[in-house]
């Protein structure tokens, strides 16, 4: 009995890992990206960063849709966004994003793309600046325009916009908890007004035997909304197709 035991002390870790790799092949993809296939033509060394906006329509969506538009040369239909195609409703279907909240997320994307080498990411606030200089211009100005003049007035190669889609707090503790959930999206447009990719970020914390690896990597327990926006910064930018590995 004593041998039978000691075999199966042995196993169990590696049980546990044969099961989360199971489990983690359940789990949903958290960041998509798209890029356009002239993509490779562009070098990008200087990225202004536009502060991010907030969905304020409530938070009952269901679908993958956006207002973002896919990049150049490429089906709508190809394209895949942060709202996972899904007949779940949200936890509160009233709930908009807090104002506040855009700014956190954009200030956590701004913080991680400075870290990437050869890649320059102007500061927020700097872009704020140069978009008010256009004065009223700005506002009636297509996305793509936009990109173009603020571009010209900070001599950068890109402009990286976003929206923050969804943003709920958990309810409850670390141990039981209605999980949080936090959505956002990226779009980089070119100097010459170039969709060149979108990145997106959609999580609603799942339980330990929905997504094992997610789970476990943040030292288990369900995380609060701030802490997933800051897991969901560092994984878009590890996927921007500018600049090196993160200093």
């Amino acid at each position: 009995m004593r041998s039978h035991g000691t075999l199966v002390s042995r196993l169990t870790p590696y049980v546990l890992v044969a099961v989360g790799i199971g489990l983690a092949g359940c789990a949903p993809a958290k960041v998509t990206i798209d890029a356009s296939p002239e993509i490779e033509r562009y070098r990008v060394k200087t990225v202004a960063v536009m502060p991010f906006e907030a969905l304020t329509t409530p938070q009952v969506v269901d679908r993958r849709d956006t207002e973002f538009q896919a990049p150049q040369g490429m089906m709508r239909s190809d394209i895949t966004f942060a709202i996972p195609q899904t007949v779940e409703k949200f936890d509160n279907p009233t709930a908009t994003v807090p104002p506040h909240v855009a700014a956190k997320v954009t200030e956590a994307v701004y913080e991680k793309l400075r870290r990437l080498e050869g890649l320059l990411a102007l500061a927020p606030d700097a872009t704020a600046r140069a978009k008010e200089s256009l004065k009223g211009k700005a506002a009636g100005l297509a996305m793509a325009d936009l990109a173009k003049q603020v571009a010209a007035q900070m001599a950068a190669d890109a402009v990286l916009f976003g929206r923050v889609l969804v943003y709920q707090e958990r309810e409850g503790g670390r141990w039981g908890a209605t999980p949080s959930m936090v959505g956002f999206e990226l779009k980089l447009v070119a100097a010459d007004g170039r969709t060149l990719w979108v990145g997106n970020y959609y999580e609603k914390q799942k339980p330990l035997n929905e997504d094992f690896g997610g789970f476990m990597q943040r030292g288990i327990g369900f995380v609060t909304a701030d802490e997933l926006v800051q897991y969901g910064a560092e994984h878009v930018v590890q996927e921007f197709p500018f600049g090196g590995s993160g200093r």
